[in-house]
């Protein structure tokens, strides 16, 4: 039997920071971890700039820069309703949201996992990979049995922390329900090399047809790229050459500086899934605590995964630094202030779909008059903010019925 601080479930981007962050403020920590290689997920490599401020409170950032870590600067909205130049003309500099913080920052999945979960081993945490968690138990005696190099080991903890993702193991076992609202659109993602010609400090997003886009630089000529697309394609990009077929999608008129995204090659696979939310009431239980996806995601059209993760991890960890007698430690304040952000996140995600990523004549007249009106009176625009700076960073009417019938002009 081994005893520990904590058990953390999950060795990915919010487990292992969390270990990191724990094992340097001096606790004992597990850390299991079912890959052997951390693969290309296709998700989880763009932090917002608040979730940069959070990764920068957490002592992680000058770890994640010296990985490889790459900032965006500049943001362009391009869309078939408007002349690139145009689009380019209002280019949104990206280092106003948040003091000491230059713009989103951009480092490859495997990567960023890989560079916390050597910095959890640094810091003094056990970390294993290629474990297989044949339980988890929550409760006044939090324990996990794991196999790990042919042996059976039993574990006990202080407290049980779930960061295993999507299909979170430990949230089953933990009893802690998962809601989700019905998928929008189908969302795409691959990694792209060899893309010359696109600027790297310049992440875009656009509209044309039947197919949005995003881009996102990490220098050196790779460059990630998302797609969306309606719910009845999807069959669209199926295939030996749906990542040829994918990157073809993106030749537009209205963003003529896609021409380099199509000339690059295929770095990765290429993922498609549903967009769409899931939350938890309380991302807690007694004895366990969940960060990350395994506490409820957000749609990933907002690219928001990694900065709620480290803000999860950030109050988690803070609650716990603050007092060695765990059993008094209140998750209430954690789960009051995750469910308001992804309630608030939820209605962003769904505002931005429904501007972004929805097609045909009515569509593409609602993001015209979006533009003209929002030129005018910029609170139209204001989802963006939440978005960059924060949820937290907008007044309570902007999260109202009212206030999307007036974004979307109805």
């Amino acid at each position: 039997m081994q005893a520990y601080d904590l058990v953390i479930v999950g060795g990915g981007i919010g487990g292992s920071a969390l270990a990191t962050v724990m094992a340097e403020a001096g606790r004992s920590v597990l850390l299991l971890e079912a890959t052997d290689v951390y693969q290309d997920k296709v998700r989880g490599e763009w932090i917002a700039p608040w979730g940069v401020a959070e990764v920068q409170r957490l002592g992680l950032y000058d770890r994640l820069m010296a990985a490889g870590g790459h900032h965006i600067t500049r943001h362009v909205t391009y869309d078939e309703t408007r002349a690139p130049e145009d689009a380019e003309a209002t280019a949104l500099p990206l280092g106003i949201f948040r003091e000491g913080v230059p713009g989103p920052l951009c480092l490859r999945h495997p990567i960023h996992c890989q560079t916390l979960f050597d910095a959890a081993k640094a810091a003094g945490a056990t970390a294993l990979r290629g474990v297989n968690v044949m339980s988890a138990t929550g409760g006044p005696d939090p324990t996990v049995v794991y196999e790990h190099d042919g042996r059976t080991v039993e574990a006990h903890a202080r407290l049980l922390v779930g960061a295993d993702g999507r299909t979170s193991q430990v949230r089953e076992a933990a009893g802690i329900v998962l809601h989700q609202d019905k998928p929008h659109h189908w969302f795409a993602g691959l990694l792209v090399d060899g893309v010359e010609g696109w600027d790297p400090t310049l992440q875009a997003i656009g509209t044309e047809g039947d197919f949005g886009f995003l881009a996102f630089p990490q220098g050196e000529g790779r460059v990630r790229v998302y797609g969306g697309y309606p719910l009845d394609q999807a069959q669209r990009f199926k295939g030996p050459d749906g990542a040829r077929r994918f990157l073809d999608a993106f030749a537009m008129a209205c963003s003529p500086g896609n021409a380099a995204l199509v000339a690059g090659e295929p770095a990765g696979p290429l993922f498609s899934y549903f967009n769409a939310d899931s939350w938890t009431d309380e991302p807690f239980a007694p004895g366990v605590v969940l960060v990350g996806d395994a506490a409820g995601w957000n749609d990933p059209i907002l690219g928001l995964g990694l900065s709620i993760t480290y803000r999860d991890v950030r109050i988690v960890s803070d609650l716990l630094k603050a007092s060695d007698d765990w059993r008094a430690v209140d998750f209430s304040s954690y789960a009051q202030e995750r469910a308001e952000r992804m309630r608030r996140l939820r209605f962003i995600a769904g505002l931005q779909a429904a501007v972004d990523m929805e097609f045909g004549e009515a569509a593409a007249e609602r993001r015209r008059s979006l533009f003209e009106r929002g030129a005018a009176d910029p609170s139209l625009k204001a989802h963006g903010l939440g978005v960059m700076a924060g949820p937290e960073m907008l007044p309570p009417e902007m999260f109202t019925e009212e206030h999307r019938a007036r974004v979307l002009g109805g």
